[in-house]
This record gives C-alpha cells, sequence and structure tokens, in this order.
C-alpha cells in the first residue's frame, strides 16, 4: 500500500515537472542570392558557413529559385542537400522567370508552416514573414524569418512590427525566436517596436558592436535574433566573417526554459 503510495506520488511529480532545458544554435545569414563579393554565385561555401557553425536552425534571406541570374537553379533545395538540413522556402516576389523570398533549414521536423505577405502601406518590394512550428526534442516552437523594408523612413517596417506583434501573441505558450534582416539599426522606431515584446538576444549576452554590413570594415547592425524573454534565454551570440555574401551571418546558442 505505501510503496503503491509512493511510486502514484513519483509519477504525478514527473507529469507536473517542467521540461527538461534544450539548448539549440541558431543562426540568420542573408545570403544575397548566394553570390560573394567577389562576385561568383558559390553555394558550398554559403553552406560551409552553416555547417561550421553548427547550426541547427537557420533563416536565410534573399533566396533565388529558378531565377535567371542564378541560371535558374532551386537554391534552396541545393541548400538543403549541401547541409543536410530540411528546407522551407516561400517566395514574396517573382523575379526574372522565377521566385524570390526567405527560407529556413531546420535539423528538427516541420510540424507546419505558411509564409504570410506584409500590408503594403505603398508601392514596393513585397516583403513576408515565414512561421514555423518546430519540433525540439518533444516541444514546439515558433521559428520566424524575414526580410523587412529597406527605405530610410520607418513607416512600412512599423507596420509589418505591429503584424510581427499579432503572430507572437497568437503563438501562446510556445516559445519564439525571430530573426531576419530589418534594415534598421538599434535604437531606431522599429528596434525599439520590437523590444517592446521580444528580447534582442545580441544586447543580452553578445560581445562588442555586431555590425553585419558591409562585410568590409562592418559599421551597422542590421540583422538580428528576438527571443521571447520568458522561455528563450540567449547564452552566446557572435557575427561571423566571411566573404560568401554582402551581408556578415550571426550565430546564437540559446536555451529553452
Amino acid at each position: 500500500m505505501l510503496r503503491s503510495l509512493f511510486c502514484a506520488l513519483l509519477l504525478t511529480a514527473a507529469a507536473g515537472a517542467a521540461p527538461a532545458p534544450i539548448t539549440l544554435r541558431v543562426m540568420s545569414y542573408n545570403i544575397h542570392h548566394g553570390e560573394g563579393l567577389d562576385g561568383k554565385v558559390d553555394l558550398a561555401r554559403i553552406a560551409l558557413v552553416i555547417t561550421e557553425a553548427r547550426a541547427d536552425i537557420v533563416g536565410l534571406q534573399e533566396v533565388d529559385r529558378g531565377v535567371q541570374r542564378t541560371q535558374g537553379r532551386d537554391l534552396p533545395a541545393e541548400l538543403a542537400r549541401l547541409t543536410g538540413l530540411t528546407v522551407y522556402f516561400e517566395k514574396n516576389i517573382a523575379y526574372q522567370g522565377g521566385e524570390y523570398g526567405n527560407a529556413v533549414l531546420s535539423r528538427f521536423p516541420i510540424r507546419s508552416a505558411k509564409n504570410t505577405h506584409y500590408r503594403m502601406l505603398r508601392p514596393g518590394e513585397q516583403r513576408g514573414i515565414q512561421q514555423l512550428v518546430l519540433d525540439v526534442h518533444g516541444r514546439e516552437i515558433l521559428f520566424l524569418n524575414t526580410h523587412l523594408d529597406y527605405r530610410p523612413d520607418d513607416a512600412e517596417r512599423l507596420s509589418n512590427v505591429a503584424e510581427i506583434q499579432q503572430i507572437v501573441a497568437a503563438a501562446g505558450r510556445r516559445p519564439v525566436l525571430l530573426v531576419g534582416d530589418f534594415n534598421t539599426r538599434p535604437g531606431t522606431p522599429t528596434h525599439e517596436g520590437v523590444k517592446a515584446f521580444l528580447r534582442d538576444a545580441w544586447e543580452a549576452v553578445g560581445q562588442g558592436d555586431g555590425f553585419t554590413i558591409p562585410v568590409k570594415k562592418p559599421n551597422r547592425r542590421i540583422d538580428y535574433l528576438f527571443v521571447t524573454p520568458a522561455s528563450v534565454e540567449p547564452i552566446s551570440m557572435q557575427v561571423l566573417h566571411t566573404e560568401a555574401s554582402d551581408h556578415l551571418p550571426i550565430i546564437a546558442e540559446v536555451r529553452l526554459k
């Protein structure tokens, strides 16, 4: 009788226990359709950056599929093959006979995925945000990958931030990781707008200025990782130095609480 009661208490405690912390490596990389500073499209060196960083999840921006300038190649499929990761690509615009948009590479199973086009305030290049629910060792996370408007004023980007906030709010208790090229510096209305509901991982654990562009003598930080502070703890973060694109990639190690 006492033994049965003890076993029942153990099972009850186990069922109510918090999940064990999970550590993962997250990258954001604007790959400039695979074109490096030498003007050559070389996906092998993009893939090498990803594999050497031991990235588990990668948000890629400026990705071609079937586009004339990249010889009609399927860049997302090639990168998946070269890295051994699963890929999800969605276009935001039709371009040169093909598709141009963003992609996510993941070591974890993709439970669901979609791409939402932002509402446009004025004519310009359509931008979007990818939303993937990933199964990370039995825990679901929401991974967001985006590339915001490049124009000097914040109008379009602030409108995008409002949409991102709605997506994050709808995630409920799922941990959220948001990466991308935000085309804005720290301290701008766009940056502060995102920080109102997510944490800037670089500000938490990054060392130095975190500049990601231009590749030679970088002087601006416009590529980011933001996380839900209640459920994701940044551990370390760095900018990687490579001439494989016109942006420098960022890589972070984070822990799911």
